[in-house]
């Protein structure tokens, strides 16, 4: 089984947290039951792959044990990949290559750093740009040109990517992984510039910013995370149409709905 990032209708991944403290508590699901069910779940309503992760990486979460992280998402991620695709969220290789022997398709990797893991197991990966760890990341982050950096960091994983072999690739700037409100705003409104980056090593775009807390800056009063849904969706409808190939969501009907509106052939007016 792979993921065509080149096909016309472009993907929705939907989030399977196997954690205690993930940042949208609708989508944690601590016991193994209940990831399994959630995951199949989204299958079930639409979703092209479902992303398994055992570790937070919001801003300020605490590592996992290797122990813990593997107990928590290879028996998930066996369970899912009888139903459908599966891809794993880890920043370990030791959990990158379980996972993948349960039967994930994708390395969804925060670090970056295990774009040889993949290459070597023969899987999809997804290279995503981040600053220092999720207890540092917030603190203070600085770009002189945030676009041109994350362009010029992406490109150096792509080409590290492509050398090393792996044939299915995705690029993700990272939103809200060391940078401020005004860094993902621009990343955001530059999606286009991303896609274009990623076509020349014949690789796809990933966007993640369901529920994130930049959306919550964006009027008057701060939201939480329980209303964020409109800003998920105006920023995943943008970054549909500039021509991302994949968006990772917490909301996988309100997404699949965004997707067929954008991607369905509008009728011609009086026929």
């Amino acid at each position: 089984m792979a993921l065509n990032f080149a096909a016309t209708s472009p993907s929705v991944m939907g989030i399977v947290n196997v954690t205690p403290d993930s940042f949208f508590a609708a989508a944690r699901t601590a016991a193994t039951d209940q990831a399994i069910a959630r995951g199949s779940e989204l299958l079930e309503w639409g979703c092209d792959i479902v992303d398994v992760g055992g570790e937070s990486t919001r801003p300020g979460a605490h590592d996992v044990p290797l122990e813990e992280e593997l107990a928590r998402v290879v028996p998930v991620v066996r369970a899912l990949s009888a139903r459908g695709p599966v891809s794993i969220d880890t920043r370990k290789s030791e959990v990158a290559r379980a996972a993948v022997h349960a039967g994930a398709l994708v390395i969804n990797d925060v670090s970056g750093d295990l774009f040889e893991v993949a290459a070597e197991l023969g899987v999809g990966y997804v290279a995503m740009h981040s600053r220092g760890t999720p207890q540092t990341m917030q603190v203070d982050p600085h770009y002189d040109d945030v676009l041109s950096e994350v362009l010029n960091s992406l490109e150096g994983m792509a080409q590290r990517a492509r050398d090393a072999g792996i044939t299915q690739l995705w690029l993700d700037p990272g939103i809200g992984f060391g940078k401020t409100l005004e860094h993902n705003l621009t990343l955001v409104a530059h999606c286009a510039d991303f896609v274009d980056l990623a076509q020349r090593y014949d690789a796809g775009v990933l966007i993640g910013t369901s529920r994130k807390g930049f959306l919550g800056l964006l009027g008057t009063e701060v939201l939480d995370v329980d209303e964020r849904l409109e800003g998920s969706i105006a920023t995943e409808a943008w970054a549909l149409l500039s021509g991302v190939a994949m968006i990772r969501v917490h909301d996988v009907p309100a997404a699949l709905q965004l997707r067929e509106l954008i991607t369905r052939p509008v009728a011609a007016v009086g026929s």
